[in-house]
């Protein structure tokens, strides 16, 4: 449970969602629906957590009301679970995208912009670590040549196998929004992705409008440019909740040791049972059952590779993309 001493001397404490994070700033809905602006009271950490930020959407809180209609939050309730990774431009600092989630949408484009296995990967891994379901969107499927799709193709196939489920989708075609409709009723959902991947047309194609800000890929690199530069919580006609989040160029892994990382790819521990020695990292143990399968195209090259690319990331502290 992360907790915060309440230095208000009392007075009335009233609970809420945090449906939106602007930095040092919070937009909280109390249980009536009333929305409050809040600010963390100083002395507020997440116990055992160095973050960027202690509270993010998703968050259940408590908060004492000032004069002003503002709030202090004064404590965060425990979370089901949350996305973390390592904040890239501060080492020694966690980032955690949201928490309380029901399921998440990582979306994914394999050109302008691309995004790698290996990022994918990662993505996965984390939310094995931490408890929260993954459906890969594949958007932007209208813009694919015959290469392109037949690439896509090969990757749903990978990973529906691993156990993921898929979605093609297209804002421009509206292939794919009833599946996304239907996926997201009633929950929590956290979208995510690179910039540019196409999330603030997901969530219009969600919400029916242009509802959020959709920029040009740009010329340079294909790369995307921010549309979204701060986390958000948007209420679906289906009763879903869908927390956008700027777009996100790594994913380091955050409190992970090396005989961890497998058990985060479903396909290599399942395997893993199979190998001679209990703390097999499957590298070049005798009889590793995982490299075996690796040899005999049982488990994908990729995937193997982005195991070998975190286990590297836990032992030297740092990551690539």
């Amino acid at each position: 449970m992360a907790k915060g001493g309440d230095e208000s001397g009392g007075g009335t404490r009233l609970q809420g969602l945090v449906v939106r994070n602007t930095g040092n700033t919070y937009l909280i809905r109390d249980d009536s629906g009333n929305k409050i602006p809040g600010i963390a009271k100083g002395n507020l950490r997440l116990k055992g957590i160095r973050s960027t930020s202690p509270i993010v959407v998703g968050d259940r809180v408590f908060m004492t009301p000032n004069p002003d209609g503002t709030a202090f939050i004064t404590d965060i309730a425990e979370r089901k679970n949350c996305i973390v990774r390592k904040a890239s431009n501060l080492s020694r600092h966690t980032h955690i995208l949201a928490a309380n989630i029901d399921l998440a949408y990582l979306c994914v484009t394999v050109n302008r912009p691309k995004t790698t296995t290996v990022f994918i990967d990662r993505f996965l891994a984390v939310a094995e670590a931490y408890s929260v379901p993954v459906c890969l969107i594949f958007n932007k499927i209208d813009l694919y040549d015959s290469e392109e799709h037949e690439y896509a193709n090969a990757l749903i196939h990978l990973y529906s196998t691993v156990g993921y489920r898929c979605l093609k989708t297209s804002a421009v075609t509206g292939e794919g929004k009833d599946r996304l409709e239907a996926l997201a009723a009633q929950k929590t959902v956290l979208l995510a992705g690179h910039s540019g991947v196409g999330k603030s047309s997901i969530v219009n194609l969600l919400l029916g409008s242009r509802a959020q800000r959709v920029r040009e890929i740009s010329g340079y690199h294909h790369k995307g440019m921010h549309t979204t530069t701060f986390s958000e919580m948007i209420e679906l006609k289906n009763g879903g909740l869908l927390i956008d989040t700027p777009g996100i160029k790594g994913f380091g892994t955050v409190d992970m040791d090396k005989a961890e990382v497998s058990h985060y790819f479903p396909e290599i521990f399942r395997i893993s049972e199979n190998c001679k020695y209990n703390n097999c990292l499957h590298l070049s143990e005798p009889g590793c059952a995982v490299t075996e399968a690796v040899a005999n195209h049982h488990i994908s090259r990729s995937r193997y590779h982005s195991y070998l690319n975190m286990l590297e990331d836990v032992e030297e502290g740092k990551y690539r993309l």
